[in-house]
Parts: C-alpha cells; sequence; structure tokens
C-alpha cells in the first residue's frame, strides 16, 4: 500500500481527484445520455414532487430518475468513473458497499460496466448481524459474494466476521483493514427508520470508532422480515456489526442509492426535516462529498 500519506497530502489528493472526476462529468453521465438540471421536468401535483432532475438538499447532490432500472445505471456509471479514476490516480482503489435489497439493480449495473480495474480494488461491506457466519442465507457478506464480488473477482474482499469469538478482536481488526485501504468511495442505502448501515436511531454522529457493536431496533427488524429474510420478528437477530457514521462519510465520495416507495417517508425525513440523530440519514445533507440517487418512487414525498 505504499507511506500513509499525511492529512495535508490526503486532502490534497482528494482535491485533485474531485477536479478530475467533474472534468470527465461521471456525475452526469448514464449510458444512454447527460442527465443534467437542463433534463429537469414534470410538475408539482399537492405540492409534492412530481420530476426528475437534479437537486440541492443542503451540500448534497440529488438526482431523481424516473425509475429503479435508470437510477441504476445513473448511480452505477458515477461509482464506475470514480473507481476508475481512483485508479488511475494511485494505482488501487477501495470501496465500501451497501448489501439490501434495495442495491440489486446498482449492482447490476455496476457489474456490467465494462472498464473497470477490478483487480486493482479493494471491496468492504459495512455490517453483519452478530454471530452470524457468511453461509447464513441472510448473512450480508454472503449477499455481497452473490450479487458483486463473485461477478467482478476483485483484489480483495474483506467480510466482517461477525461470528468471532472474540468480537472485540474482530473490531479492531476491520478497523486497521479500513485504516490501510483508505477507501476512495462508500455506496450505502437509507433504511426504512433512517437508518445507514445498522445506526439506528439515535445515530451517534460523533464517535471517533471505526466498526462498533449496535442494537437493532423494532422497525429496523421488522424491515429484514418484510424483506424475506426472516419468518417472524422473533427470528431476526437484536445485535449486530455495522461501521459507525463517521466511517461510513470518511471516504473521498459517498453515494446513496435509494430506491423503491417504501424509502419516500425516510427520504422526506433526511432531506426535508431537521438534522438529527433521530434521522440518521440527514446527516449526509450536511456534507458535500455525497451524491444521492432516487427514483420517482423513493422521491414521492418530496416538495419542491
Amino acid at each position: 500500500m505504499g507511506r500513509e500519506p499525511n492529512p495535508v497530502e490526503r486532502k490534497a489528493e482528494n482535491i485533485r481527484m474531485r477536479e478530475r472526476i467533474r472534468r470527465i462529468g461521471c456525475y452526469f453521465i448514464t449510458p444512454a445520455r447527460a442527465f443534467s438540471a437542463a433534463d429537469s421536468r414534470g410538475d408539482i401535483m399537492g405540492g409534492v414532487m412530481n420530476k426528475t432532475g437534479t437537486f440541492k438538499y443542503g451540500e448534497m447532490r440529488v438526482f431523481v430518475h424516473p425509475d429503479i432500472k435508470a437510477m441504476g445505471r445513473a448511480s452505477a456509471a458515477q461509482v464506475a468513473g470514480i473507481l476508475i479514476e481512483a485508479v488511475r490516480a494511485r494505482g488501487e482503489a477501495g470501496a465500501i458497499f451497501a448489501s439490501a435489497n434495495s442495491q440489486v439493480d446498482f449492482l447490476v449495473s455496476l457489474r456490467e460496466t465494462p472498464g473497470i480495474p477490478w483487480n486493482r480494488i479493494t471491496i468492504f461491506h459495512m455490517d453483519e448481524y452478530l454471530g452470524m457466519s457468511e453461509t447464513h442465507p441472510a448473512s450480508f457478506r454472503r449477499f455481497l459474494k452473490e450479487q458483486l464480488v463473485a461477478f467482478v473477482k476483485p483484489r480483495e474482499f474483506h467480510g466482517i466476521r461477525a461470528e468471532s469469538a472474540n468480537i472485540g478482536e474482530e473490531l479492531d481488526r476491520y478497523s486497521r483493514l479500513l485504516e490501510r485501504a483508505r477507501p476512495d468511495l462508500c455506496v450505502l442505502g437509507i433504511g426504512e427508520n433512517g437508518h445507514l448501515a445498522f445506526n439506528d436511531p439515535p445515530a451517534d454522529f460523533e464517535t471517533k470508532n471505526t466498526i462498533h457493536l449496535v442494537a437493532l431496533d423494532e422497525k429496523c427488524r421488522n424491515q429484514q422480515v418484510s424483506e424475506g429474510h426472516y419468518p417472524s420478528l422473533a427470528a431476526v437477530p437484536t445485535q449486530a456489526v455495522s461501521l459507525t457514521i463517521p466511517a461510513l462519510l470518511k471516504p473521498t465520495f459517498v453515494v446513496g442509492v435509494v430506491p423503491e416507495l417504501r424509502k419516500a417517508e425516510p427520504v422526506r425525513a433526511a432531506l426535508e426535516g431537521p438534522v438529527s440523530p433521530s434521522c440518521p440519514a440527514s446527516i449526509l445533507r450536511t456534507r458535500a462529498n455525497v451524491t444521492l440517487y432516487l427514483d420517482s418512487d423513493s422521491a414521492s414525498l418530496l416538495k419542491e
């Protein structure tokens, strides 16, 4: 990996990379055409957003696409551009990916995108149920392996060993891996309770830790049932290992991929409600390094 850059060098490197990516236009490119604020169209029905286009919420840029397929292609195009440019700039790249049903269209588009130098990219994920092995059907390691890793064959994939007999040692191990890799990118979703990874409300925005043990609230656990991972609430684990919110926001680029009507209320709370630990995703709009991709369903409760 080479010498760890000091904070001044890291900041300069990040600025240069952002400028290069802006020049190649990956924020706006979809496979078919450029997608920009000039494409914004639609109207307001009952004071609620009914349009696609580019919007700004706080420091965060938001793209609304007409459907989940278009959103998946556009978000994959940006992520591909970031990874290609990161490898060009420093010879390698690191990326953190979410493991969730809502990410499938994006992941399919990403793995079908040509030209990404996966053999120079190290992949991480962001959470796992405490005590769960990667062979369990609900394992997030298993999900990401089946949906991405098996197709692209990256340089390395580091899973969280949540079944470790000494979970404290595992947290230290994963923290060291992340510090060494210095991920350029984090791709995350927003949960039905507004969580980021498994940081349920009230979330800790200030922790210095990279990864921690968390208790899962009932709404989060019910989401796992509704998505078909478990037969009942009683079967869902009550604890998990998760990257912290500061760790999720640390990479140079953070891309949110949030489709589906069931996410409309947490999206509204995150973008139009107060920035508060009671809605963990609200922190996203305070960061200029975050880009959020929505489809028309997940954006349906947003006002103009």
